[in-house]
């Protein structure tokens, strides 16, 4: 015979099973409430703006009204389980497909979409005077900002401290711009117009930094301080169109300077005096300038300084230059280079692209 179960039992099981139907129900309707407004296949990405002081109230009521949250009350309700209470101003791109908690934990966060930013790209090979162009062309600066900035002692006295790279040589007075070869070359992305010279210039820095820290060994142990380390691949950068030629003209110039040869570099020649693009019948061989090296003065020896900006191409081939017997080189109109042992090959090689119409 069965056992037939007390009433204050059986009540208190119904209890139980009801508070659990309830809770079960809650969760359900919770999660519902919290789901997406819409799938993947027909989302909408929608921009959501919070202004500086909207409350909580003003921010989950916009988002409704925006379609980006289903219900209210159990965001806001989300919001005080979860102990939230900072969503942060600025402007979002949210997608009405993912769901509350989500979108919540990405004004949490402050992932915003800032509409300003701009992307500025540097070429390598650019001069400080080209990269003051693109400056100017970009933000709202002017070249003079670039140019000014360089002659304050103060600022590049806390790069100096500030980088291992840059030492008190940048302040000679005889170099015509103390960052030139410093700033590396690529694509960096500001807040917006507004970017100041500074900030420009520290995220180039901060590039260069990573760089030249690949190769620290081989730069502390070269022959060469680190600022004729920078000058050597500057000239090699302006000289060479990619890895190979680069690292043969490297040993070129290294042949030269055993030799007690001037480097005999147009570029060097024409960077004095602001011509670009440089070109060899553009050049001036006995103009009077620590950077030309045409100058005897000069044999044997890397000029004062940088004369443009260079990739890491250009200071690998510097520290790994390919061994081989040239002591010149040239290039024709369509950007060939030739190499060649003797004075008279390489006067050889002139005469032939002349006759072909290659040669300058």
């Amino acid at each position: 015979m069965k056992r037939k179960l007390k009433t204050p039992v059986k009540i208190l099981l119904g209890i139980l099973l009801l508070i659990f139907v309830i809770i079960i129900s809650f969760i359900f309707i919770y999660n519902l409430n919290l789901s997406s407004v819409s799938d993947k296949l027909n989302n909408e990405i929608v921009e959501f703006k919070i202004e500086k002081g909207d409350s909580i109230d003003e921010i989950i009521n916009g988002l409704k009204d925006n379609k980006i949250i289903k219900n209210i009350s159990f965001t806001k309700l989300y919001i005080k389980l979860n102990n939230i209470n900072n969503l942060q101003a600025g402007t979002y791109e949210l997608d009405n497909s993912d769901n509350t908690s989500k979108i919540i934990d990405k004004l949490n966060k402050g992932l915003v979409v800032n509409k300003d930013e701009i992307k500025i790209t540097f070429q390598e090979g650019k001069t400080i005077r080209g990269i003051a162009k693109i400056i100017e062309n970009n933000t709202n600066n002017k070249e003079e900002d670039v140019f000014n900035l360089l002659k304050d002692n103060t600022y590049i006295d806390s790069l100096i401290k500030d980088y291992w790279f840059i030492t008190e040589y940048v302040k000679n007075e005889e170099l015509l711009y103390p960052l030139e070869g410093y700033l590396a070359m690529n694509t960096y992305i500001y807040k917006d117009k507004d970017v100041t010279v500074k900030e420009i210039f520290k995220k180039m820095l901060d590039y260069m930094d990573i760089i030249l820290s690949k190769y620290k060994t081989q730069i502390e142990t070269s022959e060469f301080s680190i600022h004729e380390i920078l000058t050597f691949s500057s000239i090699v950068q302006s000289e060479g169109l990619n890895f190979d030629t680069m690292s043969t003209i490297a040993g070129v110039f290294y042949n030269r300077l055993e030799e007690n040869m001037p480097f005999e570099s147009c570029a060097t020649n024409c960077y004095p005096r602001s011509i670009e693009p440089c070109t060899p019948n553009k050049v001036d061989f006995d103009y009077d300038s620590p950077y030309n090296t045409y100058l005897s003065s000069l044999s044997g020896k890397l000029p004062i300084g940088p004369i443009s900006s260079f990739g890491e191409d250009a200071i690998k081939a510097t520290l790994t230059p390919n061994d081989n017997e040239y002591l010149f080189f040239l290039a024709d109109k369509n950007g060939k280079t030739y190499f060649n042992k003797t004075n008279r090959e390489h006067v050889n090689t002139i005469s032939e692209l002349e006759s072909k119409g290659l040669w300058f």
